[in-house]
Protein backbone atom coordinates (compact mmCIF):
# COMPACT_ATOMS: atom_id res chain seq x y z
CA UNK A 1 0.00 0.00 0.00
CA UNK A 2 1.25 3.33 -1.25
CA UNK A 3 0.55 6.26 1.42
CA UNK A 4 0.11 9.21 -0.13
CA UNK A 5 -0.79 13.01 0.59
CA UNK A 6 -2.46 15.99 -1.16
CA UNK A 7 -1.66 19.23 -1.30
CA UNK A 8 -4.13 21.39 -3.51
CA UNK A 9 -5.39 24.46 -2.47
CA UNK A 10 -8.05 23.76 -4.61
CA UNK A 11 -10.79 21.64 -2.94
CA UNK A 12 -12.61 20.43 -6.09
CA UNK A 13 -9.22 19.26 -7.48
CA UNK A 14 -8.62 17.89 -4.17
CA UNK A 15 -11.43 15.64 -4.66
CA UNK A 16 -10.84 15.24 -7.95
CA UNK A 17 -7.44 13.44 -7.29
CA UNK A 18 -8.44 11.45 -4.27
CA UNK A 19 -11.54 10.22 -6.69
CA UNK A 20 -8.19 9.21 -9.40
CA UNK A 21 -6.02 7.30 -6.30
CA UNK A 22 -9.39 5.45 -5.34
CA UNK A 23 -9.87 3.30 -8.48
CA UNK A 24 -6.50 1.43 -6.99
CA UNK A 25 -6.35 -0.73 -4.24
CA UNK A 26 -2.34 -0.19 -3.92
CA UNK A 27 -2.63 3.59 -3.41
CA UNK A 28 -3.91 4.94 -0.26
CA UNK A 29 -4.59 8.92 0.54
CA UNK A 30 -4.13 9.75 4.68
CA UNK A 31 -4.40 12.96 4.40
CA UNK A 32 -4.93 16.28 2.63
CA UNK A 33 -3.65 20.01 2.92
CA UNK A 34 -4.60 23.58 1.45
CA UNK A 35 -0.94 24.89 1.38
CA UNK A 36 2.51 23.82 2.07
CA UNK A 37 2.49 25.14 6.12
CA UNK A 38 -0.64 22.87 6.48
CA UNK A 39 1.56 20.04 4.66
CA UNK A 40 4.19 20.40 6.71
CA UNK A 41 2.12 20.34 10.37
CA UNK A 42 -0.16 17.02 9.11
CA UNK A 43 3.50 15.37 8.42
CA UNK A 44 4.78 15.99 11.87
CA UNK A 45 1.78 14.66 13.29
CA UNK A 46 1.85 11.85 10.90
CA UNK A 47 5.15 11.34 8.93
CA UNK A 48 3.93 8.20 7.53
CA UNK A 49 3.56 8.56 4.24
CA UNK A 50 5.58 7.57 1.05
CA UNK A 51 4.59 9.72 -1.35
CA UNK A 52 3.04 13.70 -1.83
CA UNK A 53 0.96 14.94 -4.99
CA UNK A 54 2.02 18.68 -4.27
CA UNK A 55 0.47 21.34 -6.22
CA UNK A 56 2.89 24.71 -7.32
CA UNK A 57 0.60 28.04 -6.87
CA UNK A 58 -0.55 27.55 -3.21
CA UNK A 59 -1.15 30.60 -0.22
CA UNK A 60 1.15 30.72 2.66
CA UNK A 61 3.93 28.02 1.11
CA UNK A 62 4.10 27.57 -2.54
CA UNK A 63 4.38 23.81 -3.87
CA UNK A 64 8.49 24.36 -4.70
CA UNK A 65 9.33 26.11 -1.19
CA UNK A 66 7.07 23.22 0.54
CA UNK A 67 8.75 20.59 -1.36
CA UNK A 68 12.57 21.93 -0.57
CA UNK A 69 11.00 21.48 2.84
CA UNK A 70 10.36 18.54 3.10
CA UNK A 71 13.16 16.78 1.34
CA UNK A 72 15.14 18.29 4.20
CA UNK A 73 12.80 16.84 6.72
CA UNK A 74 11.68 13.87 5.41
CA UNK A 75 14.40 12.31 2.35
CA UNK A 76 12.40 9.78 2.10
CA UNK A 77 9.23 10.83 1.25
CA UNK A 78 8.70 11.34 -2.94
CA UNK A 79 7.06 13.83 -4.64
CA UNK A 80 5.42 14.46 -7.68
CA UNK A 81 4.45 18.14 -8.97
CA UNK A 82 0.64 17.99 -10.22
CA UNK A 83 -0.12 21.61 -11.79
CA UNK A 84 -1.19 23.28 -14.70
CA UNK A 85 2.09 25.03 -15.53
CA UNK A 86 4.65 23.38 -17.60
CA UNK A 87 6.80 25.91 -18.34
CA UNK A 88 10.63 26.14 -18.35
CA UNK A 89 11.36 27.53 -14.29
CA UNK A 90 9.01 26.15 -12.83
CA UNK A 91 9.92 22.44 -13.80
CA UNK A 92 13.74 23.95 -13.11
CA UNK A 93 12.73 24.91 -9.46
CA UNK A 94 10.57 21.45 -8.97
CA UNK A 95 13.67 19.82 -9.88
CA UNK A 96 16.09 22.39 -7.75
CA UNK A 97 13.75 21.34 -4.64
CA UNK A 98 13.74 18.03 -5.21
CA UNK A 99 10.49 16.93 -6.87
CA UNK A 100 10.71 12.93 -8.19
CA UNK A 101 8.31 13.99 -11.15
CA UNK A 102 5.93 16.37 -12.60
CA UNK A 103 2.42 15.97 -13.96
CA UNK A 104 -0.08 18.06 -15.45
CA UNK A 105 -3.00 17.75 -13.72
CA UNK A 106 -5.59 16.74 -17.07
CA UNK A 107 -3.55 12.98 -16.53
CA UNK A 108 -5.93 10.41 -16.92
CA UNK A 109 -6.06 8.15 -13.59
CA UNK A 110 -4.17 5.68 -14.97
CA UNK A 111 -1.09 7.52 -15.97
CA UNK A 112 -1.20 9.08 -12.58
CA UNK A 113 -1.05 5.34 -10.87
CA UNK A 114 1.43 4.12 -13.40
CA UNK A 115 3.34 7.39 -12.52
CA UNK A 116 3.20 7.07 -8.46
CA UNK A 117 4.11 3.34 -9.00
CA UNK A 118 7.71 4.51 -11.19
CA UNK A 119 7.90 7.50 -8.68
CA UNK A 120 8.00 4.27 -5.55
CA UNK A 121 10.10 2.43 -7.93
CA UNK A 122 12.96 4.78 -8.35
CA UNK A 123 11.97 6.23 -11.55
CA UNK A 124 10.56 9.99 -12.46
CA UNK A 125 6.71 10.63 -13.33
CA UNK A 126 6.65 12.62 -16.30
CA UNK A 127 4.28 13.77 -19.11
CA UNK A 128 5.91 13.63 -22.46
CA UNK A 129 5.74 17.48 -22.94
CA UNK A 130 7.28 17.64 -19.61
CA UNK A 131 9.92 15.31 -19.97
CA UNK A 132 10.74 16.80 -23.68
CA UNK A 133 10.88 20.28 -21.87
CA UNK A 134 13.06 18.74 -19.55
CA UNK A 135 15.50 17.75 -21.65
CA UNK A 136 15.91 21.28 -23.26
CA UNK A 137 16.57 22.26 -19.66
CA UNK A 138 19.70 20.24 -19.85
CA UNK A 139 20.85 21.33 -23.12
CA UNK A 140 20.19 25.27 -22.44
CA UNK A 141 20.39 25.81 -18.60
CA UNK A 142 17.93 28.57 -17.54
CA UNK A 143 20.64 30.35 -15.47
CA UNK A 144 22.51 31.07 -19.27
CA UNK A 145 19.44 32.71 -20.12
CA UNK A 146 18.67 36.65 -20.45
CA UNK A 147 18.16 37.87 -16.27
CA UNK A 148 14.54 37.71 -15.42
CA UNK A 149 15.03 41.44 -14.55
CA UNK A 150 15.97 42.29 -17.93
CA UNK A 151 12.74 40.94 -19.49
CA UNK A 152 10.09 43.36 -20.42
CA UNK A 153 6.75 42.74 -18.40
CA UNK A 154 3.70 43.65 -19.91
CA UNK A 155 0.59 43.42 -16.95
CA UNK A 156 -3.31 44.46 -17.98
CA UNK A 157 -4.61 47.03 -15.86
CA UNK A 158 -6.38 44.43 -13.97
CA UNK A 159 -3.15 42.39 -13.35
CA UNK A 160 -1.43 45.17 -12.37
CA UNK A 161 -4.50 46.52 -9.60
CA UNK A 162 -3.87 42.78 -8.09
CA UNK A 163 -0.41 42.89 -8.12
CA UNK A 164 -0.85 46.05 -6.01
CA UNK A 165 -3.34 44.64 -3.61
CA UNK A 166 -0.71 41.49 -3.15
CA UNK A 167 1.96 43.77 -2.35
CA UNK A 168 -0.42 44.96 0.32
CA UNK A 169 -0.59 41.52 1.97
CA UNK A 170 -4.06 41.19 1.43
CA UNK A 171 -5.55 37.57 0.56
CA UNK A 172 -7.34 36.13 -2.45
CA UNK A 173 -11.07 37.10 -0.63
CA UNK A 174 -9.84 40.60 0.26
CA UNK A 175 -8.71 41.24 -3.58
CA UNK A 176 -12.08 39.87 -4.74
CA UNK A 177 -13.77 41.61 -2.60
CA UNK A 178 -11.98 44.85 -2.92
CA UNK A 179 -12.49 44.81 -6.73
CA UNK A 180 -15.55 43.29 -7.51
CA UNK A 181 -14.56 40.38 -9.01
CA UNK A 182 -14.46 36.46 -7.84
CA UNK A 183 -11.74 34.90 -5.93
CA UNK A 184 -11.47 32.59 -9.16
CA UNK A 185 -10.64 35.63 -11.12
CA UNK A 186 -8.32 36.77 -8.63
CA UNK A 187 -6.39 33.41 -8.43
CA UNK A 188 -6.64 33.55 -12.69
CA UNK A 189 -5.04 36.65 -13.05
CA UNK A 190 -2.33 35.91 -10.33
CA UNK A 191 -1.67 32.91 -12.07
CA UNK A 192 -1.13 34.90 -14.92
CA UNK A 193 1.06 37.48 -13.27
CA UNK A 194 3.38 34.81 -12.09
CA UNK A 195 3.87 33.73 -15.47
CA UNK A 196 4.36 36.76 -17.10
CA UNK A 197 7.22 37.60 -13.87
CA UNK A 198 8.48 34.15 -14.04
CA UNK A 199 7.99 34.03 -10.72
CA UNK A 200 6.74 31.29 -8.05
CA UNK A 201 5.03 33.35 -5.07
CA UNK A 202 3.87 36.74 -4.11
CA UNK A 203 7.35 37.50 -2.32
CA UNK A 204 8.91 37.66 -5.56
CA UNK A 205 6.06 38.91 -7.49
CA UNK A 206 6.00 41.83 -5.65
CA UNK A 207 9.52 42.53 -5.05
CA UNK A 208 9.78 41.89 -9.26
CA UNK A 209 7.29 44.42 -9.71
CA UNK A 210 8.64 46.99 -7.87
CA UNK A 211 12.13 46.30 -9.43
CA UNK A 212 10.50 46.82 -12.72
CA UNK A 213 8.63 49.96 -12.02
CA UNK A 214 5.19 48.39 -12.57
CA UNK A 215 3.73 48.89 -9.37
Amino acid sequence: MIRIAIAEDNTFLQKAVKEKLSFYDDLACRFTALNGKELLEKLDANPNIDLIIMDIEMPKMNGIEATFAVKAKYPHIKIIMLTIFDNDERIFDSIKAGADGYLLKDVKSGELHKGIVETMEGGAAMTPSIALKALKLLRNPIENRTPASSINVALTIRETEVLEQLSKGLNYNQIATNLFISTGTVRKHIENIYSKLQVHNKMEAVEKARHNNII
